[in-house]
């Protein structure tokens, strides 16, 4: 059994997330390019899922889910939240904005409002974990909401180089540039600023710092790089080493792979620093992205497509959970999970009961490998994206996956055990399944209150 509150010993939580990081991006799940052997070592020491999945395909959705363990449908926050959007006067929004994005007059369908912020009545894993005698922090994006909505707002004691933006002002310091003619800054970040200093290296500071100052107490860090978010900004020194070294079919762009090397090398500083310490052994680190891989910068073959999209490569990402006084490591799971089940999990490590949510809590199938979880796992994405991406709803059973488009063909069908790359679609040959799934698609998009085109 593993440990938890029930033993006197509450375990610390690390929760860390890097934006846009694709499912092949890192070396457990397959790439030759990339380098990212710390990610390799959690990998390693914990466990693996290999279908893993976030709520949305774009972040903000998510961030919310994974904070509140609520499906973003739920929270009526179903796309991501732009940095200029119309009303917010460039401080804080007005109570109950929301924000249409606007799409070419050629789709016919009217866009589905949506909600620019965390509503500060919803209840976070922070606010949970606090009460449960927990020193909570937040470090890097956020983007659920402007300055009245920031993380210290929503149950964390303390937060840094958080700012009103989805993407960084730029990676370099004073991480800042002009919009409008107005200049953005992260500001929290700029005491003790550093000449030339790289955000990702700044963030991973600060979670070290955190963590040495909390050492003596059960603390829950939320360590949210921007990185692999575009701009494309890589630290100089690793990019001629990417840029020699030989590419592979599916993996090519040196700027990118230093970026992920980064990423990687702060990851291994905060590990280090828990072990140092003595923390590691009861220490949960979980490992994660908000959504699948940006096309133009990488791939995320064998998955179909990227970020946005319905299609795996839009909604599967790496995760890893590591706990080496709770779980044994090296395990490679298969079931499916989507980040809804993360405030329930950590809600059971630390005893705690979690309220309302719609995850599910991992702890059985991380500790033994006969578990399953019997459920359906759903998306919803009633907006539009670029030029190809229209409203869609998905729900996975078992198995089987059924995309349904509010323009244009309505229906996609595909056996994911036998397709990963979703390249057969089964539609048209199994009316009766399609109608099947959809049923439970439509009573889960009534029960949610979910908005359809």
């Amino acid at each position: 059994m593993y440990l938890s509150a029930q033993d006197g010993n509450r375990p610390n939580i690390v929760f860390i997330m890097v934006d846009d990081l694709g499912w092949t991006d890192t070396g457990f799940n397959g790439s030759r390019y990339y380098e990212t052997p710390h990610m390799d070592q959690l990998a390693r020491d914990g466990a693996n899922f290999t279908q893993a999945y976030a709520a949305g395909a774009v972040c903000s959705p998510t961030r919310a889910s994974v904070v509140t363990g609520r499906y973003p449908a739920r929270l009526q926050l179903t796309t991501h939240i732009p940095s200029m959007a119309k009303g917010w006067n460039m401080g804080v929004p007005p109570e109950n904005a929301v924000f249409t994005h606007d799409h070419p007059a050629s789709q016919r369908q009217s866009g589905v409002p949506n909600r620019n912020y965390l509503p500060l009545e919803e209840v976070t894993i922070a606010e949970i974990l606090k009460k449960a005698g927990y020193y909570t922090g937040y470090i890097g994006k956020w983007h659920l909401g402007h300055d009245a909505y920031h993380p210290v707002h929503q149950g964390f004691d303390w937060q840094a180089g958080v700012s009103n933006w989805g993407q960084p002002m730029s990676y370099y310091s004073p991480y800042q540039r002009s919009v409008r003619g107005v200049t953005h800054r992260i500001e929290s970040l700029q005491e003790g600023l550093q000449e030339g200093e790289y955000l990702t290296d700044r963030l991973g500071r600060e979670a070290v710092d955190f963590i040495q100052q909390n050492k003596k107490k059960p603390f829950f860090l939320q360590l949210a790089f921007y990185s692999v978010h575009t701009p494309i900004q890589p630290p100089e020194e690793n990019v001629s080493y990417f840029g020699q070294k030989e590419k592979t079919e599916n993996h090519q762009n040196p700027a990118y792979a230093a970026m992920i090397h980064k990423v990687d090398e702060n990851i291994g500083r905060v590990t280090s620093t828990l072990r140092e310490l003595g923390l590691e052994e009861n220490t949960i680190v979980v490992l994660y992205s908000d959504n699948g891989g940006l096309l133009r910068v990488t791939s995320n073959e064998p998955l179909r497509k990227g970020k946005g999209y319905a299609y795996e490569g839009g909604i599967r990402v790496p995760l890893v959970i590591k706990f080496p006084g709770g779980i044994k490591k090296g395990q490679i799971i298969d079931i499916p999970v989507t980040s809804v089940d993360f405030l329930p999990t950590f809600c059971e490590a630390a005893s705690v009961r979690p309220g309302q949510t719609d995850g599910k809590n991992l702890w059985p199938v991380l500790v033994s490998d006969k578990a399953q979880l019997e459920r359906s796992l759903y998306w919803h994405f009633p907006h539009y994206r670029g030029n190809d991406i229209v409203p869609y709803s998905i729900i996975r059973q078992g198995d089987w996956k059924l995309i349904k488009r509010y323009e244009g063909k309505e229906f996609e069908l595909f056996n994911l055990r036998e397709d990963v790359s979703e390249k057969t679609d089964l539609a048209a040959k199994m009316p009766g399944k399609v109608l099947e799934l959809n049923e439970k698609l439509e009573e889960w998009i009534k029960d949610t209150g979910a908005g359809v085109p």
